[in-house]
């Protein structure tokens, strides 16, 4: 019975503890990896909740620490609705350990601010948030207050999150108040059930540890010791790699309590004096008190009496365990026994009637609830006779108004006919409405689509007409302007070579020469208004011969064609190079490039155009509404070809444009 009066007083310690937001086993990776976070230049969000997770990191071991996360947390979190929401259950485990009013307050923020976050992440942290809130009530409420947080919002949340691992941490907590309230077959029940899903979905999780340790407590207290063994194992395999864990206190715990299950008392002690150690290093006040408790319970066992009777008036000094009235009942009547064995019946006395004035006044409190309960069943029956003369009553009633509802009823079927009648009528004339706008639509639609047509044809008579007064411009300057310069230079040449006196002449010279400039002018002129080369041999040569044609010194354009097709429309083909021609003239002329790449691929119907350079690069926005003679004929060969184009550029980055074209589009 010693063993079970001991679960109510370590059941409080055990809840608060597995409660935490749970630390990785390898602390130091951990600790590293956020701290390695927060140096790089990530975003706002993720440096909050890092923060966050550091609240909880430092919240044991250096609360000033915590705090400072605290605040750089909510400061990264006020602009985002999500994380100023997520603050508050992080401000809750700041205060968990050292002021449960305040972190009561902020655990239920934070489960109704997360409730406006339809996502897993939310749904997770609000499972947290309100069992945090719970255990924050736990001695003003009851433990039914926290099984019934549990059942209707803890575990709904976390499945709604798809957490597994969560799902099992809220079932060794359902583990934990069973086993306190005597229930151990439920309680391993429940337990069990939280390792085999840890164990498949989570190995090597502080979840899993804190299972394994509920596991040892439930077997010690049944008295099941060898049950306890292969989990205290696992549980010392999971810490082994990790000596600085601050879960080696609770392991510790369970292992006196193994220890002391056994009646192995020098091994309880030793560990026992071992989690002393580390649970005051950690700040774990509560472990701590607990720790002293085992250590009663060790004394008591191999009758030290004087030993154990002085643990437990420095518990009652202190006070931690004392705060709970069933517990302090509990100390009490422990130390009323303790001092019989010393045969102090005086003192043993006086403790025994303090322990019993604390259970009667629990009882009280208990009888107080019957009376409740009982007055509650009295008014209930008087209401139920009530309710029995009300139903004789309306029996006679219940047929004045038969046949009155009978009348009603005829009434209302012919409103609801005519009701009927008009609703047809109305959605009828209704109906009759949206298919007149409809038709207006679509008469809308067609104009535009005959106005879009006209368009084209318009573009295209225009850019046809272009292309021939081109090629007639060209014919005239290369057979007739063209061939008269090339007879003025043949005579001035042969006249020079029978005029002796005159051969010398540099003047004549230089006239020759400017005049054979002229004529190479005048045929890069006709050249580029009628590309011969296209007209020979294809679109993909006549574009490699205008990129060779334009380089020079101190420019290379580097061309790649991938899958261009011969047969493309002659009027397309030469669209397409007219559009090419206007890209690299402004590369040139505008950007002042250095390098250009142009690169021209064709997919069925469809020629991609991409264009880069190297040169000073622009603000595209000046574009918006600005018109020239080159930039309106590159939009209207573009949009005669259904095709659409982007422009990337800043000051001093170069550009790119891409282009999109449809070669069936004159069809």
């Amino acid at each position: 019975m010693k063993n079970i009066h001991l679960i109510i007083i370590c059941l409080l310690a055990t809840l608060k503890v597995f409660s935490q937001q749970q630390i990785p086993l390898n602390e130091k990776k951990y600790l590293d990896s956020l701290e390695s976070i927060l140096r790089k230049n990530t975003a706002d969000t993720t440096k909050a909740n890092v923060n966050f997770l550091l609240v909880d990191y430092w919240k044991y071991k250096d609360t000033a620490k915590s705090k400072s996360y605290l605040l750089k947390g909510k400061q990264l979190a006020q602009k985002y609705p999500y994380y100023n929401a997520l603050s508050f259950f992080y401000e809750g485990q700041y205060y968990f350990n050292w002021n449960q009013a305040k972190a009561s307050v902020a655990f239920k923020k934070a489960g109704e601010a997360l409730a406006t976050f339809p996502n897993r992440k939310a749904y997770g942290n609000q499972a947290s948030s309100w069992f945090n809130y719970a255990l924050m009530n736990k001695e003003k409420e009851g433990y039914e207050f926290i099984t019934r947080i549990i059942l209707d919002k803890a575990i709904p949340n976390a499945e709604k999150a798809g957490n597994k691992k969560l799902i099992a941490h809220f079932y060794t907590q359902l583990s934990t108040i069973l086993m306190n309230n005597y229930q151990f077959a439920k309680a391993g029940s429940y337990n069990q059930k939280a390792i085999d899903l840890l164990e498949k979905e989570s190995p090597g999780s502080t979840t899993l540890l804190f299972a394994y340790l509920n596991g040892i407590s439930i077997s010690c207290y049944e008295n099941k010791a060898k049950q306890a063994i292969p989990l205290l194992k696992k549980a010392q395999g999971l810490l082994k790699p990790f000596p600085e864990s601050l879960n080696y206190p609770l392991y510790y715990y369970n292992e006196a309590l193994y220890y002391t299950t056994i009646a192995a008392f020098e091994k309880a002690l030793a560990s026992i004096d071992k989690g002393l150690v580390l649970a005051k290093k950690y700040n774990q006040h509560q472990l701590y008190q607990q720790f002293i408790f085992r250590k009663y319970d060790v004394y008591s066992r191999q009758k030290s009496y004087d030993k154990a009777r002085q643990i437990l008036m420095d518990i009652i000094n202190e006070g931690t365990l004392t705060a709970n009235i069933n517990d302090k009942a509990e100390i009490y009547s422990e130390l009323a026994k303790t001092n019989e064995h010393l045969q102090n019946y005086k003192e043993a006395y006086l403790w025994l009637n303090k322990s019993r004035s604390l259970k009667d006044s629990i009882q009280n409190s208990q009888t107080k609830l019957k009376i409740n309960e009982l007055e509650t069943k009295y008014r209930t029956a008087q209401n139920q006779q009530k309710i029995t003369t009300l139903q004789a009553q309306n029996k006679q009633s219940a047929l004045n108004t038969k046949n009155e509802r009978l009348y009603k009823w005829l009434l209302g079927s012919g409103c609801l006919l005519l009701l009927m009648i008009l609703s047809f009528v109305v959605l009828n004339a209704r109906n009759n409405r949206k298919l007149s706008e409809q038709k207006e639509i679509n008469y809308q639609q067609q104009l535009r689509d005959l106005e879009q047509k006209q368009q084209l044809k318009v573009t295209k008579a225009m850019l046809d007409g272009e292309e021939n007064e081109r090629e007639r411009v060209a014919r005239d300057l290369h057979d007739g302007l063209g061939g008269m310069l090339a007879g003025v230079k043949i005579g001035l040449s042969g006249w020079t070579n029978n005029n002796a006196s005159v051969s010398e002449d540099k003047d004549l010279h230089r006239i020759i020469n400017q005049l054979d400039t002229s004529v190479g002018e005048l045929r890069r002129i006709a050249r580029n208004m009628v590309p011969e080369t296209l007209l020979k041999f294809g679109l993909e040569v006549a574009l490699k011969d205008l990129c060779e044609f334009y380089m020079r010194d101190g420019l290379h354009i580097a061309f790649e064609p991938f899958n261009i097709e011969k047969d493309i429309v002659l009027t397309v083909q030469l669209n397409i190079y007219r559009i090419v021609q206007e890209l690299i003239s402004n590369a040139i002329k505008h950007a002042r490039a250095t390098h250009i790449i142009l690169q021209c691929s064709q997919n069925a119907d469809t020629i991609f155009i991409t264009i880069e350079d190297d040169g000073i690069g622009f603000n595209t926005e000046i574009l918006d509404g600005k018109k020239g003679m080159g930039l309106d004929n590159l939009r209207n060969r573009i949009a005669f070809l259904k095709g659409r184009f982007e422009i990337t550029s800043a000051l001093n980055e170069g550009t790119t444009i891409n282009i999109e074209l449809n070669t069936n589009a004159d069809r």
